[in-house]
């Protein structure tokens, strides 16, 4: 298992293109989440991956966890009697601004415990861990297990991965920056946008966040475009070229990015060729419906070798 992330997933409802939630009639479910985004998209492209998550033992979970192995991803699942699946509606909106209403308060997710989960055996010849700042924000468990999970991945000598992902919905950007600052200690690679870095840390750019708290490699992706990005690492700051796209659905992008980095990292590209692959997944993303970008090898490499200043699908 190359792998490992862990997060929460959840059922998506979303209504016919450009309708409003109030006016559906008729709302298509899907799963989506974070961590499991990412694991779906580094499979296709060649990584074999396990998601970590704790899902209630019920029709809803055992769907997310079906659609998790549909895309070839390992599910460590924790189950259990208690709690619900997470949920959450999404309106994509056109002209308008796409908007998310979660429902996801008491998820079985949200209960999970410090010692309930057999780190060393989850990351037993794995090479790379992954979490996000969605994670911690959902209850104190879930944080301290994000801690105990970052403490055991670099114990096991995984590199570590971290998005900051702010949803200002789930916690405040106070109490952001108070649970994960101790977390940066960790972790080799942060990924965050550039509204996160400057609402949580203060940070202005990928080489003061790297500075501030000492890490190896930072990447910002840059608020007036989803699908461009700087990352500094080695003492050197790489961009990214830009890349326009129509977008029909940008939930996801972000991990995409973040999928397609750790791909190139684990493939020992360097970092200039590692935010160009990284850049295209986000670009590719924001063309597909639903969660998981689901691309194949060759239509990344078409976007990053042919040269194509813009995505339409």
């Amino acid at each position: 298992m190359d792998l490992v992330t862990f997060g929460e997933a959840m059922v998506r409802f979303s209504p016919p293109a450009s309708e409003q939630l109030e006016q559906a009639s008729t709302l298509q479910a899907s799963v989506g989440g974070s961590e499991l985004n990412v694991a779906v998209l580094a499979v296709r492209l060649g990584v074999t991956s396990r998601w970590v998550s704790r899902l209630p033992d019920n029709a809803l979970g055992r769907m997310i966890a079906d659609r998790a192995r549909e895309q070839r991803v390992d599910p460590y699942v924790e189950w259990t009697t208690e709690g619900r699946v997470g949920l959450y509606f999404v309106e994509i909106g056109g002209a308008r601004i796409s908007s998310v209403l979660y429902d996801r308060a008491g998820s079985a997710f949200s209960r999970v415990m410090p010692g309930s989960i057999e780190w060393a055996s989850v990351f037993a010849g794995a090479r790379w861990y992954h979490v996000s700042g969605i994670t911690p924000a959902l209850s104190d468990g879930a944080a301290k297990v994000t801690a105990e999970s970052l403490a055991a991945a670099k114990k096991a000598g995984l590199t570590v991965s971290y998005d900051l992902n702010y949803r200002s919905k789930l916690w405040s950007a106070t109490q952001a920056c108070a649970v994960q600052e101790p977390l940066m200690e960790y972790v080799d690679v942060l990924i965050a946008g550039e509204e996160d870095a400057r609402v949580i840390f203060g940070a202005e750019s990928a080489e003061s966040l790297a500075k501030q708290f000492d890490i190896g490699a930072v990447a910002i992706t840059l608020r007036d475009n989803p699908c461009s990005a700087t990352v500094a690492a080695d003492g050197k700051v790489y961009s990214a070229p830009r890349v326009e796209v129509t977008t029909v659905d940008p939930i996801g992008a972000g991990d995409a990015f973040t999928g397609g980095l750790i791909v190139s990292r684990l493939e020992n590209r360097g970092w200039d060729d590692a935010l160009s692959f990284a850049t295209a997944t986000a670009a590719l993303k924001h063309t597909i419906p639903g969660d998981f970008c689901l691309v194949t090898r060759s239509e990344v490499d078409q976007l990053v070798h042919g040269g194509a200043s813009r995505v339409s699908r």
